[in-house]
């Protein structure tokens, strides 16, 4: 059997920082640190040929158990549904009325960082009650 190997989730989109920034908050991760010898990312820019911005951001779990985020900025918006999502795993174990009281609280958080509430899918005879959402970009992504 093959190792299993570490992999990151890159977001393309318009604004990397502000985007990474953002799944921080939701995820508890921290963002990288700009390389030695500059206080930020913006710094770093301005050191580069033409003084270019950085047209990427990554964040990272602090235990380092969960992926590395890249998000890469690129010219075009988003279009149609997303073929891949995350799902923010906040009512593992829960059930019932349990499970829609901790869904709802995470959504009132997310929403207070610019998350949009989509639609709530309740419970039926397979799976677990899920809340669809969207990021600040509109990217989609489920509270399960």
């Amino acid at each position: 059997m093959p190792a299993i190997k570490k992999f990151q989730v890159t977001f393309d989109c318009a604004d990397p920082e502000r985007l990474a920034r953002f799944w921080c908050e939701v995820l508890g991760y921290v963002p990288q640190a700009p390389p030695e010898g500059f206080a930020t990312w913006e710094e770093f820019g301005r050191s580069r040929p033409g003084g270019e911005p950085v047209a990427w951001f990554s964040c990272s779990d602090p235990s380092g158990v969960g992926p590395r985020l890249l998000f890469q900025r690129v010219p075009e918006g988003k279009v149609v549904k997303n073929r891949l999502h995350l799902c923010v795993r906040v009512g593992t174990g829960l059930v019932g009325e349990e499970r829609l009281a901790a869904l709802e609280a995470e959504c009132a958080r997310l929403a207070a960082l610019g998350a949009v509430r989509m639609r709530l899918m309740l419970a039926d005879e397979e799976n677990e009650s899920c809340m669809v959402m969207q990021d600040i970009e509109g990217n989609e992504f489920c509270l399960d």
